[in-house]
Parts: structure tokens; C-alpha cells; sequence
């Protein structure tokens, strides 16, 4: 089953169960998946256009929630918590910090990095093979500290 067709029929069951919050959040993420497909000019999008997407919107979640919770407006962080919670349901298994650091050993001794110049160059290597299963920021933390 596709995203857009999972999506449909969790948008069906959230009306039946008259679910506010969570039938706006999917509404949200297929007009976001809609829109890709537009921009794109393409029909339907490929399953790893989706997750780029559906990573577009954690983060984009994920980084509203940071400033909400900075600026004391605990009405938005429920409220953002919630959807983020939404989300994520649709993401792939994230992937454990021990599996991250491993990709990330294999990524450094494949390209022979050396020091945090060299950085761009790994990244390049992991970021395509953990797109969508671990966070960014968690990924160039951990190659920052194996390549200082």
C-alpha cells in the first residue's frame, strides 16, 4: 500500500472516529505530498520522494516545537506535540544511536576522512543511505565526534 493510500484510509477512519486533531495533520501531510508531486510535475511521487516529504515535515515540526517551548507557549506545544505524533507514524523504523555510529565508522573509513574538513565528504556518503531513518542533527553530531 502506498503512503497516499494509507494516508486515505487513516483520513477515512479519523473522520469516522471524529478525530480533529489527527484528521488535520494527515490532511496537512497530503496536501504537502500533493504539492511535491506538483512541483515535481509528476503523477505520483517515488517512495523516497515521500520520505523526503514526510522528513520535511517532522523537521519543519520539530523545530516549532523548540521555539514554542522557548518562547513559554504551552498551548502550541501540545498542540504541535500532537501532530508531530501524527507524523511520525508514517517515517520508517528510526534507526538506534549505536546503528548510527556504526554507518558512521563504515562512511568515515570508506572515504578516508581524516579530520572535520573532511566532513562534507562524509556526510555525502550517509545521509542518502539514513534518509528518513535518523535525524540530521544526530548524525552530524556523532560524525563531528569521530572525526575530532
Amino acid at each position: 500500500m502506498s503512503l497516499l493510500e494509507r494516508l486515505n484510509n487513516d483520513m477515512k477512519q479519523a473522520m469516522k472516529n471524529k478525530e480533529k486533531d489527527r484528521l488535520t495533520t494527515i490532511r496537512m501531510v497530503k496536501a504537502s505530498l500533493q504539492n511535491e508531486a506538483i512541483k515535481l510535475g509528476k503523477q505520483e511521487l517515488s517512495e523516497e520522494e515521500e520520505l523526503t516529504v514526510l522528513s520535511r515535515e517532522v523537521k519543519q515540526r520539530k523545530d516549532s516545537l523548540q521555539e514554542f517551548e522557548k518562547a513559554g507557549r504551552e498551548d502550541l506545544v501540545e498542540k504541535i506535540q500532537t501532530e508531530l505524533k501524527h507524523v511520525e507514524i508514517y517515517m520508517p523504523q528510526q534507526l538506534s544511536e549505536e546503528e548510527v555510529t556504526a554507518i558512521v565508522k563504515e562512511a568515515i573509513a570508506e572515504t578516508g576522512a581524516a579530520s572535520k574538513a573532511d566532513m562534507g565528504r562524509v556526510m555525502a556518503v550517509i545521509m542518502p543511505k539514513l534518509k528518513g531513518k535518523a535525524d540530521g542533527s544526530l548524525v552530524n553530531k556523532l560524525v563531528q565526534q569521530h572525526l575530532s
